[in-house]
C-alpha cells in the first residue's frame, strides 16, 4: 500500500488520486477528500455489482487529518455508506455536500453539526478554504429513488491556489461560465470514464473532458472516474488513452498519476503510459 502524505505543504497544491473519483486535495496546508469510496463494490450490495479492479492504495485509517469530505452526488460510486461510517469515526472533518445528501449522512451516523449542505453557487469557508458548489449536468438517486438530491461540481479555493472538480457531468456550456466567473484554476479533476453513446448527456467523453478543462481555464488536468470500476462498455484503459491523444493535440498539460501517487501541481510528472504495462 502507498502511505498517505505526512505533512501538507503550507504553500502548495498536491493531488493524490486513489482511484475512480476519490481524490485527496492538499491545498496550502488544508486537506479536502472528494467522493471517497473504499468498498469492494459500488452497489447497494457487496455481493453483486461493479467490483474493484484494484484495491485502495491506502487504508482509510492511514489517511491524514482532513479539513473536509466533499461529495458530488449520491450515486454509489461517489457516496459509499461503509466508507462514510468509517470516516465519521476516524476523522473530525466536516462533510460538505449538495442539497439533500445530508439526510443520507444523518442516517449513517454523521452528527448534524458536521454536515454542510449547499445549493449551486453557494459557498462555505472552513479553515481558510472556500468550497463553492457549482453546476453539473447529471442526475442523482439511490435504489428506486431518483433526483431527490442535488448533484454538483466543486471549486476549492485556498488563499492563493484554486482547483475545480467536475463530479459527474455531461459536457455543457456551464464550464465556460464557471471558467469565466471563477477561473483560472491551477488544476482540474475531470471525469473522463464510464461514457457511452446511450447516455451522452450525463458523462463526458474523454475529448469533451479536455474541452471542459480548456473552458474552465485550467493549468494542469488530472483525469478521474476511470480505472477502478467497470461502469460502461469501453475497455478500462480506453478513457485515458483517448484523453492523452486529445490533450497532446490541444496543448493541454496532463498529469496521469497511478492510484496513490501524490502529484505536485507546480511540477507534475510527465505522462509515462504506465497503464499500458498492466
Amino acid at each position: 500500500m502507498v502511505s498517505g502524505p505526512v505533512e501538507a505543504a503550507p504553500d502548495g497544491l498536491h493531488i493524490t488520486w486513489y482511484g475512480h473519483a476519490s481524490a485527496l486535495v492538499e491545498i496550502e496546508g488544508r486537506r479536502i477528500l472528494f467522493d471517497p469510496v473504499w468498498s469492494d463494490r459500488c452497489s447497494p450490495s457487496q455481493q453483486v455489482g461493479p467490483k474493484r479492479l484494484h484495491q485502495p492504495p491506502v487504508a482509510l485509517a492511514d489517511l491524514p487529518p482532513l479539513t473536509a469530505v466533499v461529495i458530488s452526488h449520491d450515486h454509489y460510486d461517489h457516496l459509499d455508506m461503509a466508507t462514510v461510517e468509517q470516516l465519521v469515526r476516524l476523522q473530525d472533518a466536516l462533510f460538505v455536500v449538495p442539497l439533500g445528501i445530508g439526510a443520507h449522512l444523518d442516517a449513517w451516523g454523521v452528527p448534524a453539526g458536521r454536515i454542510v449542505e449547499l445549493d449551486w453557487r453557494e459557498e462555505y469557508t472552513v479553515d481558510g478554504v472556500t468550497l463553492t458548489c457549482t453546476a453539473a449536468r447529471h442526475f442523482s438517486g439511490r435504489g428506486l429513488h431518483r433526483d431527490g438530491t442535488l448533484w454538483a461540481s466543486w471549486i476549492v479555493a485556498g488563499p492563493t491556489k484554486k482547483l475545480f472538480y467536475t463530479g459527474d457531468s455531461g459536457y455543457f456550456d456551464g464550464y465556460a461560465e464557471i471558467g469565466e466567473r471563477h477561473g483560472p484554476f491551477d488544476a482540474t479533476l475531470i471525469q473522463i470514464g464510464a461514457y457511452g453513446d446511450a447516455w451522452p448527456h450525463i458523462h463526458m467523453f474523454p475529448e469533451e473532458g479536455v474541452a471542459a478543462h480548456i473552458d474552465l481555464r485550467g493549468a494542469v488536468m488530472i483525469p478521474v472516474h476511470w480505472a477502478t470500476f467497470n461502469l460502461a462498455f469501453h475497455a478500462w484503459s480506453e478513457p485515458v488513452e483517448r484523453v492523452w491523444v486529445e490533450a497532446k493535440a490541444r496543448g493541454v498539460r496532463l498529469a496521469v498519476p497511478r492510484p496513490g501517487q501524490r502529484v505536485d501541481v507546480a511540477a507534475p510528472p510527465a505522462v509515462d503510459g504506465w497503464w499500458e504495462d498492466i
